[in-house]
């Protein structure tokens, strides 16, 4: 059944005033949409600029026929997409590398025994390497006078113009230069979808994994790109001691990023990427919250 949504509402202005409205009446999807949703879509909606406080008043739901196009909810899914890997204790990323202890360094309970009743805190406490889940390689984790993280400008792996190049790992382990080949992707962040993370958190990630190969990194550099990632365990082939694409992508300063997950539900072109990581000095990789901006 159709529904929407009747509602007063009440906007206050930075520089002074406001407007109101009664019974204004909008089409929904579903049969619920909460006050947030229905303030930030009124102030987009009505194109209002300088707005303080919006106040929702008398929502109710009601059925009847749409006029328009209903309100489409606004949520992380609809427009960003989570690229990267849930981290929790004891999660192995890399085999021979210590896994993360996560736990309480002040727990709620001991919390409660400092502050005035009912009010309690959690702080937590990490111990980690920095190559843990999704995370960021800069050119400090190659060479010792690369730039670490710190150093490196946040228009390196900030809203980047994004591609998606698939290759099917059940076809090809090795990534050659060839999959790039006749794509736009200079300028871009490069992102490898080989399908690997489906062996996420399992012993099978860490054996016989896809990686590009140096032809394929000698390529993209040519090819000036921004970024390079992979949904794999490594980008490199690890049945060896070399590791000549990190070698190449690092020391021309493009970051890469590894154990990225969901490509596939991207498009191939049209979104932007972003994969930010903390601010440390003297560190070269580091976990990322990795996503794309479906445009």
């Amino acid at each position: 059944m159709e529904k929407r949504v009747q509602f007063d509402f009440e906007i206050e202005f930075t520089n002074g005033g406001g407007i109101q409205g009664q019974e204004f009446r909008l089409d929904i999807e579903g049969d619920q949409i909460s006050y947030q949703e229905l303030a930030d879509y009124i102030v987009q909606d009505m194109r209002l600029l300088m707005v303080g406080k919006v106040r929702i008043l008398n929502k109710q739901i009601i059925t009847e026929k749409h006029k328009r196009s209903p309100i489409h909810k606004q949520s992380e899914k609809e427009t960003y997409l989570d690229l990267s890997h849930t981290i929790e204790n004891c999660l192995v990323t890399y085999k021979g590398l210590p896994a993360p202890i996560i736990c309480d360094y002040l727990s709620r309970e001991e919390s409660r025994k400092r502050y005035q009743e009912g009010t309690e805190f959690q702080i937590g406490k990490i111990e980690m390497v920095t190559n843990t889940g999704t995370y960021l390689d800069c050119p400090y984790h190659r060479y010792s006078d690369g730039k670490d993280l710190s150093q490196m400008n946040l228009s390196n792996f900030v809203d980047l113009d994004g591609i998606v190049i698939r290759v099917n790992h059940r076809k090809t382990l090795a990534v050659d230069a060839e999959f790039f080949k006749d794509k736009e992707i200079r300028g871009r962040a490069v992102l490898v979808n080989t399908g690997w993370d489906e062996h996420w958190n399992s012993e099978s990630y860490f054996e016989n994994h896809p990686y590009l190969t140096e032809a394929a990194a000698q390529y993209l550099i040519d090819c000036g790109v921004k970024l390079v990632g992979i949904d794999s365990m490594n980008i490199d082939d690890t049945k060896g001691k070399a590791r000549p694409v990190h070698s190449l992508l690092l020391g021309k300063e493009i970051p890469i990023v590894e154990h990225l997950c969901s490509l596939r539900l991207l498009p191939d072109e049209g979104f932007t990427f972003t994969a930010l990581p903390p601010k440390f000095k003297g560190v070269g990789t580091f976990t990322v919250r990795a996503m794309a901006k479906i445009l």
